[in-house]
């Protein structure tokens, strides 16, 4: 709640309450959430002293947004400093470098944290070095990690390998991720449909069935994705193939108007992720009415010009919505950030602040 959170900052500088570190370190933290980068940066330029809290804040905000050089140039200054790091400092370190695939230098971390900080590592530290080595396709290398570290594995980590599985179509090794996954949450329905995807994506429709009705079996539900954009104080929830929207005429003519000018320049909607054994047409059907479209359309329409335009979504941007925002950006040059389940967007002219690795 971006606005809300300028007027609290309106009532610090009002109270004379700037110089207080503990009160800035806060700021930072917040602007950094809220998807301002500037204003964090700001705040953090103008501190007179800053701690470990200080430092960190701005590196994992940095991270979370896909600065993974700013981030890494900021530890390299905290050092320079004399501002030793603490644990979490390291755990949005090695999630910067997992977000970009600086595979080399995440090990380089995980180890100096250990040998010149004597930190433990914890299975959070843990947990972000898994996700950078199966983001970056080394699949064998995190079971091997897997098998040495001291922790047994959460279920966010399992699912984190299952989900890099899917992105590299290794069937064979999401099978042994999800039997860890079904162990610890077996009626987790999340397990069901990464399995069937990671099938679908491989080609093996017949393997994707049986998981999809197994999971139906189970009577749960994948929960539906829904995104929403803030206005001041007014808020819009849009839910995936929504059609009852007081504005869906001309929400749906401006993603026309928008889809006619992506093709001309080069756009072929990617079926693959629609991940149902359904024709063509359906899948581009299904794809022009994810909730991220329909929350950026209203966006443009109500928002005051040359604005910046920001969306929450409860999934992860899907490719093929990950394309279209990227040209929808450079069509209507607007900055669109995107925060959804695993990070930050910042989409602006025609490019996305992730380098398309997420």
């Amino acid at each position: 709640m971006l606005e809300l959170g300028k007027q609290v900052h309106g009532l610090v500088i009002q109270l004379g309450y700037e110089s207080c570190m503990f009160i800035s370190n806060a700021l930072v933290d917040m602007y950094a959430k809220c998807s301002d980068m500037s204003a964090a940066r700001d705040v953090f330029s103008r501190m007179s002293r800053r701690d470990v809290v200080s430092w960190t804040s701005i590196i994992v905000g940095a991270a979370q947004h896909g600065q993974a050089e700013e981030a890494l140039s900021l530890y390299d200054n905290m050092i320079l400093n004399g501002v030793k790091p603490n644990e979490v400092t390291f755990v949005g370190l090695i999630y910067a470098c997992s977000h970009v695939g600086l595979v080399n230098r995440g090990r380089e971390l995980f180890k100096s944290m250990v040998e010149d900080y004597g930190i433990h590592p914890s299975l959070q530290h843990y947990t972000c070095l898994l996700d950078l080595l199966g983001r970056s396709g080394h699949l064998e290398e995190a079971e091997s990690v897997i098998n040495l570290m001291p922790f047994k594995p959460d279920e966010p980590t399992w699912a984190a390998l299952l989900s890099a599985c899917k992105q590299y179509r290794n069937a064979k090794m999401a099978i042994k991720f999800a039997d860890h996954l079904f162990s610890l949450k077996p009626e987790e329905p999340s397990t069901y449909i990464l399995l069937s995807n990671t099938y679908a994506s491989s080609g093996l429709w017949e393997h994707a069935s049986k998981a999809r009705h197994l999971l139906e079996s189970l009577e749960v539900r994948k929960e539906p994705g829904y995104s929403y954009i803030y206005f001041g104080k007014e808020s819009q929830m849009f839910y995936a193939g929504e059609t009852s929207h007081p504005m869906k005429d001309k929400i749906f003519g401006l993603l026309n108007e928008l889809d006619v000018e992506m093709r001309r320049r080069g756009y072929v909607p990617d079926t693959s992720y629609i991940l149902h054994n359904t024709d063509h047409q359906e899948k581009e059907r299904q794809l022009f009415w994810h909730s991220e479209r329909l929350a950026v359309a209203y966006g443009l329409l109500k928002s005051v010009p040359g604005t910046v335009i920001r969306i929450v979504k409860n999934l992860r941007v899907c490719g093929d919505c990950h394309t279209v925002l990227k040209l929808i950006s450079d069509i209507v040059q607007r900055e669109i950030v995107v925060r959804d389940a695993k990070r930050y967007h910042h989409f602006k002219g025609g490019k996305c602040s992730c380098n398309d690795f997420w």
